[in-house]
């Protein structure tokens, strides 16, 4: 079960919490939504996957830095776009 709460509304009623597995939380004037808490059941299951998420950025963002350097080092040099197409695919 879910609703939607604001913060104002999660300080004043901290029972609401045990009644629901997740709060969507927004800012009711400007409707900019602001996050979400999720039960204390399920927050290991959640935790668990934004790690492995993050994780899999983190290595994602690492090996375009290392594309890029293998370009600043010269591994590139005198390769025609079609060989650096070739070597981009390969190793993914």
């Amino acid at each position: 079960m879910n609703t939607n709460m604001s913060i104002r509304d999660l300080t004043r009623n901290g029972k609401m919490l045990a009644d629901y597995d997740y709060i969507d939380i927004e800012d009711k004037k400007s409707k900019e939504y602001k996050g979400v808490f999720i039960s204390k059941k399920y927050a290991k299951e959640v935790k668990v996957f934004l790690n492995k998420k993050l994780a899999a950025e983190k290595k994602q963002r690492l090996a375009n830095l290392l594309a890029f350097s293998g370009i600043a080092d010269g591994d590139t040099d005198n390769m025609t776009i079609q060989e650096l197409k070739a070597q981009k695919a390969s190793k993914y």
